[in-house]
């Protein structure tokens, strides 16, 4: 698995499996995982303007945003807290102490993935959305 991707879990019914095995074999995929990546993104282009209009309106980062603890810091310094929302990833570094992430982000709405150390997640747990 790459770094810029995230592992997910999904049952399908044995006649739905079934019909993706079959256009693996006839070569329309090269595996199981062409298809559903596939299968995701066409639906994700037919719905690509529904997208835009939620990510403008919820004022979300697109992308990939990252926190060190020097932002950290610098956010503290300034007597101010983060409203963290994201639309991918979010990334909190491994030299964030979970007492500086209390003391610096108040929310944290992700829509993706979430790296950050356990301890950090555990203390932001009730600031989630």
């Amino acid at each position: 698995m790459s770094a810029d991707s995230e592992k997910i879990t999904i049952n399908l019914g044995f006649v739905d499996l079934g019909q993706i095995d079959l256009l693996v074999s006839e070569g329309f995929y090269g595996n199981r995982t062409d298809f559903i990546r596939t299968a995701i993104r066409n639906q994700l282009s037919s719905h690509a303007d529904a997208v835009k209009q939620a990510v403008a309106r919820k004022t979300l980062v697109l992308g990939l945003q990252h926190f060190g603890a020097d932002d950290l810091r610098a956010v503290k310094a300034a007597n101010q807290m983060l409203r963290i929302r994201v639309l991918g990833l979010a990334s909190i570094a491994h030299d964030v102490t979970p007492e500086l992430a209390l003391a610096t982000i108040e929310s944290l709405d992700v829509l993706g993935a979430l790296h950050a150390s356990p301890a950090v997640k555990a203390a932001l747990a009730s600031r989630q959305r």
